[in-house]
């Protein structure tokens, strides 16, 4: 496995995964080829910012499709706690990933992992048609990310 030290940059490859979604199917990066990828990384699910910034890709997710993008939510958390999640926010389209074991082996790869906390940080990364990637946006971990900053860094 690869830790990175410093986070992941525009220009640079995107590292490729396999993680488990809510239903415990495969979502596999390199699957999405010919489209953009939103990486949506979040602490921890069921916690309030994390809801909101999940919610808000749902609510987007039609706009966000319309511009060539898969968005994604990613976390620690494991399958039965994402299936959880989703079905209480009543998640129809929006895919939430587990990077739950080896623990945050995709976050790290991405150079977001939270050593002292055991999570990731709150970022959104855009990986271009190219598998490169094209944006990336740390948040404080109290901030709600603004989806329309973001839906405009896909245009």
């Amino acid at each position: 496995m690869v830790e990175r030290t410093t986070y992941i940059t525009p220009g640079e490859t995107a590292p490729d995964f396999t993680l488990k979604d809510q239903y415990g199917q495969d979502f596999i990066l390199s699957s999405n080829q010919g489209k953009k990828v939103l990486l949506s990384f979040h602490p921890l699910a069921a916690t309030g910012v994390c809801t909101r910034q999940m919610e808000a890709l749902e609510a987007h997710f039609a706009e966000i499709n319309a511009l060539n993008t898969v968005p994604v939510g990613i976390s620690v958390d494991a399958v039965p706690s994402k299936k959880l999640w989703s079905d209480n926010m009543k998640l129809k389209n929006l895919r939430i990933l587990a990077d739950f074991w080896p623990h945050g082996e995709v976050i790290k790869k991405y150079g977001l992992f939270r050593e002292k906390n055991g999570f990731s940080e709150r970022a959104n990364i855009i990986v271009g048609v190219d598998g490169k990637v094209q944006w990336v946006k740390v948040y404080e971990i109290s901030n709600l990310p603004d989806i329309d900053e973001v839906i405009n860094h896909l245009k």
